[in-house]
C-alpha cells in the first residue's frame, strides 16, 4: 500500500518567467517564507513516512519553482527525503543563478543522486527574450561544474522561441553537450493562457507547429549522434541514466505528490492509507479505480504550518476503463511503447475498440508493431496530440471532479 514515487514542489524563483504558468512566485532567497515551507514539507513527509506510505518508494523528485533557492535548505529537505523514504534516486531542480559551489558541493555529498538544470538556451539574447535570470556563460558555467560532481546530470532545452533560429538552436544543443551531460530534454515551447506571453504575442510564428517539429527533429539528430538515445517523446539519456521517477508517472506507477499543486495519483489501496492521515478526503464509491489528487492549499498555509489532515485538494476519480485509456496513452509517448500486459488489460477493459483504434493509429502511421509490443513512430512522437486523443478517446464518459 506504499506508492513508488514522491513529488515535492518548491514554488519559489528568483523571478517569474514570461512563458510559466506553474505554481511559482518571485521571491527572495533567504525570505521566512521559504524556510517555513520547506520546514513543513519535512513534516508532511515525515508523517507520510511513519503511515507507512512511503516504505516501497524508489524515486523522490524536487521540482519547482526553482528548489536551488533554497540554498542549504535544500539540502535539508533532501535528507529528510532520503531517510524517510531511501529512494534509489532522488532528482533536485535547479536553475543557474541559484547553484552556487557550495550547494553544489553539499547536493553532492548529500542523498541526491541527481540534478536536473533549467538552462533553455545558451544565447543571451533568446534567454533575455524569455525573462530568465541567467545568461548563456552562467548557465554553462553551472552545468560543467555539476557534470564534475558525481551526480547525474540532466539539463531542460526550450526551442521555438522568440529569437531563436535554425542554428541558435544547434548551438545551444552542441553547448549542452560539450559541457557532458548526460540527460538533455527538449520541449517546444507552449505559449499558455494568462502568461505574459500570452499578452505579448497576439501572432508568433517563431512558435509555427512546423518550426517546433523542424527543431525537435533536429535536437533528436543531434542528441542521437552524440549517443543518446531517444526514451520518450521530449527526453534523451546516456544509456543507464534515464530518469526513473519520470518514467513512474508514464508507466502508471502510484506516487504522492506535496507542496502547493504538488500532483499525485493512487489506487484504492494507497488512497484508503492516505485517508487516515487526510481525513477530509472523501469515501470512494464502488468502481472508483484510480484517484489523481493536486494540493491546492497555498505556499502561505503550507508555510504557516497546515498539517496532512488540514490540505485542500483537487480529485480526479477515473473507473477502470478511464485508467486503462489513460495508462495506454501516456504509454505512447515511451519509446517502450505498450507492451504484452498492457495490451491485454486494455483489451479486457475496453474490449474491441481498442483493437480499432489501435488499427486506426498504425494505418496512420503513428503506432507500429515490434515484436509483441506497439511504439511509438517518429510521425506518432511529431503529432503526439492525435496519437494520445485516439486512445485517451477510448475512455467512457467523464472524469468525476472533486474539490475538498
Amino acid at each position: 500500500m506504499s506508492v513508488s514515487a514522491l513529488y515535492l514542489h518548491v514554488p519559489f524563483c528568483a523571478r517569474k518567467c514570461l512563458y510559466c504558468d506553474f505554481a511559482s512566485w518571485a521571491t527572495r532567497a533567504g525570505d521566512e517564507l521559504v524556510v517555513s515551507y520547506e520546514r513543513a514539507l519535512e513534516r508532511q513527509v515525515a508523517d507520510l513516512a511513519e503511515a507507512g506510505l512511503l516504505g516501497d518508494v524508489e524515486t523522490a523528485y524536487v521540482g519547482g519553482g526553482t528548489p536551488s533557492l533554497l540554498g542549504e535548505r535544500l539540502v535539508d529537505l533532501v535528507e529528510c527525503v532520503g531517510d524517510a523514504a531511501s529512494p534509489a534516486e532522488l532528482t533536485c531542480e535547479a536553475n543557474p543563478e541559484s547553484l552556487g559551489d557550495d550547494l553544489l558541493s553539499s547536493l553532492d555529498a548529500s542523498c541526491c543522486t541527481r540534478l536536473s538544470l533549467g538552462i533553455q538556451s545558451t544565447s543571451d539574447d533568446e534567454l533575455a527574450l524569455l525573462g530568465r535570470a541567467h545568461d548563456g556563460r552562467g548557465a554553462l558555467d553551472r552545468l560543467s561544474a555539476a557534470c564534475r560532481t558525481g551526480l547525474d546530470v540532466s539539463c531542460d532545452l526550450m526551442c521555438a522561441t522568440p529569437g531563436q533560429t535554425d542554428e541558435s538552436w544547434s548551438r545551444s544543443l552542441a553547448d549542452v553537450l560539450a559541457c557532458g551531460v548526460s540527460h538533455v530534454s527538449v520541449y517546444p515551447l507552449q505559449i499558455e493562457e494568462g502568461t505574459a506571453f500570452d499578452r505579448i504575442y497576439d501572432e508568433a510564428p517563431f512558435n509555427d507547429e512546423d518550426v517546433a517539429a523542424a527543431r525537435m527533429e533536429a535536437a533528436a539528430g543531434v542528441l542521437v549522434a552524440a549517443g543518446m538515445h531517444r526514451y520518450e517523446v521530449a527526453s534523451y539519456a546516456r544509456p543507464g541514466r534515464e530518469c526513473r521517477h519520470n518514467r513512474a508517472y508514464w508507466e502508471g506507477r502510484e506516487y504522492l505528490g506535496l507542496g502547493t499543486s504538488g500532483s499525485g495519483m493512487v489506487h484504492r489501496e494507497a488512497y484508503g492509507r492516505l485517508r487516515a492521515l487526510c481525513p477530509q478526503l472523501p469515501a470512494l464509491r464502488a468502481g472508483d479505480w484510480r484517484v489523481r489528487l493536486t494540493v491546492r492549499t497555498s505556499r502561505r498555509d503550507i508555510a504557516a504550518g497546515c498539517g496532512l489532515s488540514e490540505l485542500a485538494f483537487d480529485l480526479e476519480v477515473l473507473d477502470e476503463a478511464q485508467a486503462a485509456a489513460e495508462d495506454l496513452m501516456l504509454a505512447a509517448r515511451l519509446a517502450a511503447g505498450m507492451g504484452e500486459a498492457l495490451l491485454a488489460r486494455g483489451r479486457r477493459v475496453l474490449g474491441g475498440a481498442l483493437d480499432e483504434a489501435l488499427g486506426t493509429a498504425i494505418d496512420q502511421g503513428l503506432l507500429e508493431e515490434q515484436g509483441e509490443r506497439l511504439v511509438p513512430t517518429g510521425r506518432g512522437w511529431l503529432l503526439g496530440n492525435e496519437l494520445y486523443g485516439l486512445l485517451w478517446g477510448l475512455a467512457p464518459g467523464s472524469v468525476r471532479e472533486l474539490s475538498v
